[in-house]
């Protein structure tokens, strides 16, 4: 130290053989570990839509570090662990710093960072910022100690979660934070650390001040040895568990599906290029299609795997997971990483020799087929299959985990990939889909109903509904074109939502017009199901009649129908304005083309369940996912209900973003649901627990998996008096009878 007799340098000395020692023992584990790592990330299948366009992808990436890594956006959706994570997070930014003073002083004690070192709001952001850190961790240890699996079983989001290494994690933190304190508290005392804005290391400097300068020396040492090596073994521990999601996340972050990997699912790939039918019949090797075996996951598929933080907010949000189904999806992203990490070996060994030579648990793995029978519980099997064809199939595609995941996992697009190999490949798929996939390729529609039954809604209207192609030759001089959808044109109960929609926007004098039999199916269902071949016939029928039709702004009822239109055909050649029917409605009410003018009153049916009620006052919304979460319409369902005289909007506790699914998406619609219990009627309980009269709805699925929930319950003889309606009946109860003023065209 300055000014010291040489016989004091020992101490000095003896910490920096001890510190370059330890980073020679620790080191090489972590590289070795990363080199495994990043081989077998880079190994997976190219990607490369998340390289094109260098400019947006770097934009991107950019404003994803900053909302999501350094400003953690998603994490602070859950206050108290959010805010504690923050804390925590800043805290490993701004003590790197300290680090480097740590590094510095086994060289010189009283080693200072250039130009910063002394400044006293350096000093002062790394000490306040440690004592944030450990009331951080603190409310971890609460969250977990609240939230524990032992406690709460499948209700804790931390059920099947690496438990012990979290607590051993937190461990770690805190003896960073304390070895900190003390081996900045001891160079203080000796006038090696002279920073004043670190008032918590001076004010422990002036405690140990009475201690000798041995002692003190020892402590500084001791300190510094300590700060240096739990951090080491840190890093080890983090690129071995769960936490190497501090280094992934923010590279997974940068590489995600701007904005959020949901609404359109991913085209079907071969070589990182996009495949149709006819480029399949002009390969001359069969290639794989979907992931039937880990290593056909593209590199960002095995980055997602290394990237789970196991928090479990996918899992706590789940309708599968909430109504005792085996799908988690933590589970099955930590159950596709372990399987990863463990074929690894047998992924990077090039010659057949070198395979011979490797570990019987590469060799283990490397047998296990991707998708089958599991031993015990599929949701966490120890042997046989990956994933367990039950954990696969009961996923409605909802959205729920991609939109709470704070490392933005893209669980749906994986559980598509898997799920095309084995209906395309293996032809293994529930067998109620059989018959879906038959009346979609032959009838155009999954009621395997007659194309000419399609306009049978526009029957008894009070005006003629021009059809493209038989009363006009294209859209010429049309406002929008009306996809009237499947379930528009021949479900009972969404025939209802149709004409209310067609008489509102004759009300409007917003001239509009429909394909009738030239509209088929768009093929949602088809491709959630794995069956992408079928959804390209599909989609290529409807692109080239929307072509022909001249379409180019279109509104629609369904949800499904929607999305796939607005985000999916654009694949495939079609670029529409696509609105979803509330959004168009609300902006001619805004417009006041619309104008609701009485409470909405009941309307004759012989329905058991009333499509309006004429006592009911109070409404609750259910979001429908492939509107909300996956592509972002909250405010028009909720301001057009809020426009109607007389009505209240009261929300369920599940609503916006982490709305439950009403459980017919991802193909579910045409599935039986024999495993837990059914999501639509916990959805119908959920929105009957909030007294309202009327559950309104957006999208003809949830119509009908809420009218078949409620009706349950009425049979029970409770809640006769609560209907199940979509917004645009409520809206044409209310507004005028005779026809609003046409103002500027909608």
């Amino acid at each position: 130290m300055p000014g010291q007799s040489g016989g004091l340098e020992r101490p000095v000395r003896l910490v920096l053989i001890l510190g370059i020692l330890l980073n020679l023992l620790a080191l090489p584990i972590v590289v070795r570990r990363l080199v495994f790592l990043v081989r077998l990330i880079t190994s997976g299948q190219p990607a490369p839509e998340r390289l094109h366009g260098a400019g947006a992808r770097v934009a991107t990436a950019i404003k994803g570090q900053i909302v999501e890594v350094f400003g953690q956006r998603k994490l602070l959706k859950w206050t108290v662990p959010g805010m504690a994570h923050l804390v925590v997070f800043w805290a490993f930014m701004i003590l790197s710093t300290v680090y480097v003073e740590a590094y510095g002083a086994l060289f010189k004690p009283d080693f200072e960072i250039p130009i910063i070192g002394d400044w006293r709001i350096l000093g002062f952001a790394q000490d306040t910022i440690a004592l944030l850190a450990l009331g951080g961790i603190i409310a971890f240890g609460a969250v977990r100690f609240a939230n524990s699996p032992a406690k709460l079983g499948r209700k804790s989001r931390f059920l099947g979660s690496h438990l012990g290494g979290a607590w051993l994690v937190l461990f770690f933190i805190f003896t960073v934070l304390w070895t900190m304190f003390l081996f900045r508290g001891a160079a203080a005392a000796l006038g090696n650390f002279t920073n004043e804005g670190a008032w918590v290391s001076q004010a422990i400097g002036r405690w140990l001040g009475g201690l000798s300068h041995g002692t003190l020396e020892f402590l500084e040492g001791l300190g510094l040895l300590l700060h240096i090596g739990v951090m080491l073994a840190f890093l080890i521990e983090v690129v071995h568990s769960k936490h190497l999601h501090i280094f992934a996340g923010p590279v997974n972050v940068a590489f995600k599906r701007p904005p959020v990997a949901l609404g359109a699912a991913q085209p079907l790939m071969v070589n990182g290029v996009p495949v149709t039918m006819e480029d399949l019949e002009q390969m001359e090797e069969e290639p794989s299609l979907g992931a039937g075996k880990i290593e056909d996951f593209t590199w960002k598929g095995l980055l997602d795997f290394s990237t789970c933080t196991e928090c479990g907010r996918c899992q706590s949000q789940c309708p599968a997971w909430n109504t005792d189904k085996p799908l988690s999806p933590k589970l099955m992203i930590m159950n596709l990483r372990d399987h990863a990490y463990a074929k690894g070996p047998w992924i990077l060994a090039g010659e057949e020799a070198a395979r011979a030579a490797l570990p019987e648990k590469a060799l283990a793995a490397a047998e296990r087929p991707l998708v089958g029978a599991t031993e015990g519980d599929p949701s966490q099997p120890s042997g046989g299959a990956v994933i367990d064809p039950d954990v696969l199939w009961s996923c409605v595609t909802c959205g729920a985990c991609v939109e709470q995941c704070p490392v933005d996992i893209e669980h749906v697009d994986h559980i598509i990939e898997m799920r095309r190999y084995q209906t395309l490949v293996e032809g293994a798929f529930p067998h109620e889909l059989g018959g879906l996939f038959k009346n979609m390729e032959n009838k155009g529609n999954p009621w395997g109903m007659g194309a000419r039954a399609r306009l049978d809604w526009a029957k008894d209207l009070p005006f003629e509904v021009p059809v493209v192609g038989t009363d006009i030759e294209n859209l010429d001089g049309y406002d929008y074109l009306f996809w009237v959808g499947c379930a528009g044109a021949y479900e009972d109960r969404a025939k209802k939502t149709t004409r209310a929609v067609a008489e509102l926007l004759h009300l409007a004098d917003v001239k509009f017009a429909v394909l009738g039999n030239g509209e088929t199916c768009t093929g949602d269902s088809a491709r959630r199901a794995g069956n992408e071949f079928l959804f390209q016939m599909l989609a290529q029928q409807n692109v080239e009649a929307l072509g022909e039709a001249g379409a180019t702004k279109i509104v629609v009822t369904c949800a499904h129908c929607f999305n796939t239109l607005k985000n999916e055909y654009p694949q495939l050649g079609g670029s529409y304005e696509v609105l979803h029917h509330t959004q168009l409605l609300n902006r001619l009410v805004r417009e006041r083309r619309l104008v609701p003018v009485a409470r909405p009153a009941a309307q004759p049916t012989q329905s058991t369940v009333r499509d309006v009620a004429s006592t009911a006052d109070t409404v609750t919304y259910h979001d429908p996912c492939y509107l909300g979460r996956h592509n972002q319409v909250y405010a028009p369902p909720r301001e057009l209900i809020e426009t109607l005289p007389g009505v209240t909007l009261k929300e369920m506790p599940r609503h916006g973003e982490r709305s439950f699914c009403c459980g017919a998406g991802g193909a579910r619609m045409w599935m039986e649901e024999k495993l837990g219990s059914r999501i639509n009627t916990n959805r119908t309980d959920e929105a009957l627990a909030t007294g309202a009269q009327r559950i309104a709805v957006g999208c003809p699925f949830c119509k009908v998996m809420l009218t078949d929930g409620l009706t349950e319950r009425q049979t029970e003889g409770r809640f006769a008096d609560v209907e199940v309606v979509d917004i645009a009946q409520m809206l044409l109860a209310a507004v005028k009878t005779e026809p609003v003023a046409a103002g500027s065209q909608a």
